[in-house]
């Protein structure tokens, strides 16, 4: 039945109107809101906590996030890490991957192909790795305001915690990527990705509010909230983090 949907889905979105298309001599006419040929850019952040006394704990969060875009290309791919302690006691290890790559059609639409892994030392789940493909639209790429969202049908296998036991199936996958700059230097983000399939349900949303230092350096605050529908007992069905982090960007 998800499939079915997100089949449908495809189709609907392919019949959206392009708001320009590639001339005979294979270039593309930058659009009016935005450049389409911007390179490589990404960015790292880095937030790290330490209590020591009574109490003795320590947290880190590291990330990395490297993208490409072209007049008929569109690249992303990033890793991520958690870790934290209490008293020596290991509380949380969880670290992930991603990778997308993107064939523009037109100046907004582009087909992709995904591939996203993670392992968490603490959840349901051992480890999931999902690959999926579909279609992607942009809606806005200005200098203040960017949203794409993409959809399409995929695969994911996943191992339970401790146990040798492996899911496999079809899913549904769904991501909305949202930034707004509402001043010159606070900029608000919000990416929200859905991995839907009969067995599971697997859904993040990452939403931040950046504050630049200068160019290269910013401060941001972020709440991740992580959800999946099937869960052990005793493992709640959703998680919240709340992070402070330093950005550094290179383009």
């Amino acid at each position: 039945m998800i499939l079915r949907c997100t089949a449908l889905l495809l189709v609907l979105l392919a019949s959206l109107p392009a708001s320009a298309q590639f001339k005979s001599n294979s270039s593309l006419a930058p659009p009016r809101d935005g450049k389409i040929d911007e390179g490589w850019s990404g960015k790292g952040e880095l937030g790290i906590a330490l209590s020591r006394g009574n109490t003795e704990s320590e947290s880190l969060i590291g990330k990395v996030d490297v993208g490409f875009s072209s007049q008929r290309r569109k690249f992303a791919a990033g890793a991520w890490g958690q870790y934290a302690s209490t008293d020596g006691v290991e509380s949380a290890r969880r670290f992930g991957s991603h990778l997308t790559s993107g064939w523009r059609l037109d100046e907004r639409r582009y087909l992709y192909g995904s591939l996203r892994s993670e392992r968490d030392a603490f959840g349901t789940y051992e480890y999931q790795w999902t690959a999926t493909a579909g279609y992607g639209y942009e809606v806005f790429r200005t200098d203040t305001h960017r949203l794409f969202f993409e959809a399409g049908p995929g695969y994911r296998y996943a191992k339970d915690q401790g146990a040798r036991v492996h899911h496999r199936e079809g899913i549904g996958r769904a991501l909305v990527d949202w930034s707004l700059k509402v001043t010159d230097t606070a900029t608000l983000t919000d990416t929200l990705l859905v991995e839907a399939g009969r067995k599971n349900t697997f859904a993040r949303n990452l939403f931040g509010v950046q504050v630049a230092v200068n160019k290269k350096l910013a401060m941001k605050a972020g709440l991740e909230t992580r959800y999946n529908s099937d869960v052990e007992p005793g493992i709640v069905r959703t998680d919240n983090l709340t992070t402070v982090n330093l950005v550094y960007s290179f383009k």
